[in-house]
């Protein structure tokens, strides 16, 4: 059979798209466990699989988001994964979720083979857990957007594997881990010097609102649909990208102005019109958007039961200072020590207040976003150089203004670059 549809699937025994299991090993007339069949009626391949349960269900691949050529991903058996992780073994665990493990892996640079601890290629390797229908739909939503979508801001999938009910997927590597992990956990490892100024978090906002920019874009829209500091992933030089597809949905196709879909996501960061109708639209990112941009601002969580009851709900708490300029640095996160630009804080601030727009109209595309963020890397109006944002500021934290800072008035102009409080090294370029 003719594989017309140009789909990823790879060729085993004669049959179109049939997965490296065990099952597979049957003739070339039967069909295996797992299956990628080639539908000519819709152009097509679907996916059939059969559970433990015996129930069968048809997921679609859709072929081509932006490319002209499908990209071609590993196929990796389960013995192969288990070899590089070394048999998934705790210590090798980069973090956990409701779909079940990542680990930490090794594979040689040319093809699948498992290579030893430190050489070859570092690689995230997630392992879904098979309990049930919406574990696999999400799974197969993974290889469908990241098997296809090619961006500089999104992880890169690099394979996968499907053997009997194991559904595994292996990504790069990332480095330093998520945005969350920085912002939010006191004891992690990864040292946060890189991200310490406003313009590095600026850095990292900007990374992200590319990759959600490029998803909105072109004919055949993504939702993304769960945005947030945990699904932002920084490499080495601490560039931003977005994992974790499990949620994402093609978006609104001709006339249609929303998709109509059941409410999933997380609490704090899902936008409020979504959650009462389950109506999606790219604005339901850029008010997720919003609330990661107020997170990397105040170095506060979406939502914490630990504050007080008026403090809890991020948003909540925040929204009354956003849009006033005199009060809007109370907002910000104490431990940047007055490292950030005045005029930067206020348009990071006034852009999160239009992304958190209760009406969708108002709040701006991702496109633009991206535009405002630009330019806000390379302000140098620091803040601890100016006499006067100090007083107010200290006084609006009601702490004792420091000895000798009148002294720093002479010296507001000065570039950041130069400032001894922010080494070159941290600069945003």
């Amino acid at each position: 059979m003719e594989n017309k549809c140009g789909c990823w699937a790879v060729l085993r025994r004669g049959v179109r798209g049939a997965c490296k299991s065990s099952d597979s090993r049957n003739s070339a007339n039967s069909i295996p466990r797992s299956s990628l069949v080639y539908d000519a009626a819709t152009g097509k391949c679907v996916l059939q699989m059969k559970l433990k349960t015996h129930l069968k269900f048809p997921i679609q691949i859709h072929y081509n988001y932006r490319k002209k050529e499908p990209h071609q991903l590993l196929q990796f058996s389960f013995q192969e994964l288990k070899a590089a992780t070394g048999n998934f073994r705790p210590d090798s665990i980069l973090g956990e979720g409701g779909f079940g493990y990542v680990f930490k892996g090794w594979i040689e640079e040319n093809g699948t083979a498992p290579a030893k601890p430190g050489s070859g290629i570092t690689v995230a390797v997630k392992s879904l857990k098979p309990d049930g229908l919406q574990g696999h739909r999400e799974w197969m939503a993974e290889v469908d957007f990241l098997g296809q979508l090619h961006h500089p801001n999104l992880v890169k999938l690099i394979g996968y594997c499907i053997e009997d009910d194991q559904r595994l997927l292996v990504y790069e590597f990332m480095t330093r881990g998520s945005l969350e992990n920085h912002l939010f956990r006191i004891n992690y490892p990864v040292a946060w010097d890189h991200t310490s100024s406003m313009s590095n978090r600026i850095k990292i906002a900007l990374g992200a609102a590319k990759g959600l920019a490029f998803l909105h874009s072109g004919p055949e829209p993504v939702i993304y649909r769960d945005f947030k500091t945990s699904n932002i992933l920084l490499d080495s030089e601490y560039n931003a990208k977005l994992s974790d597809f499990g949620l994402a949905k093609a978006g609104p196709q001709g006339d249609k102005t929303h998709v109509s879909t059941r409410v999933v996501g997380t609490y704090g960061y899902a936008a409020p019109e979504y959650v009462m109708t389950g109506h999606l639209t790219s604005k339901s990112d850029v008010y997720s958007f919003g609330v990661v941009l107020l997170e990397i601002l105040t170095g506060r969580r979406s939502m914490d039961k630990k504050r007080p009851s008026g403090e809890q709900n991020l948003v909540t708490w925040a929204r009354p200072y956003l849009s006033d300029k005199r009060k809007v640095y109370q907002l910000v996160d104490p431990r940047l020590e007055l490292n950030y630009s005045i005029k930067g804080v206020q348009k990071v601030s006034q852009l999160a207040h239009n992304c958190l727009s209760r009406d969708t109209k108002s709040r701006p595309s991702m496109d633009e976003v991206v535009k405002v963020l630009t330019p806000l890397q390379e302000l140098n109006d620091l803040a601890i150089l100016s006499y006067h944002h100090t007083r107010f500021s200290q006084a609006g934290r009601r702490k004792k203004k420091p000895d000798g800072m009148h002294q720093l008035n002479s010296i507001q102009s000065k570039s950041i670059r130069d400032s001894p409080l922010i080494s070159s090294k941290n600069h945003c370029k």
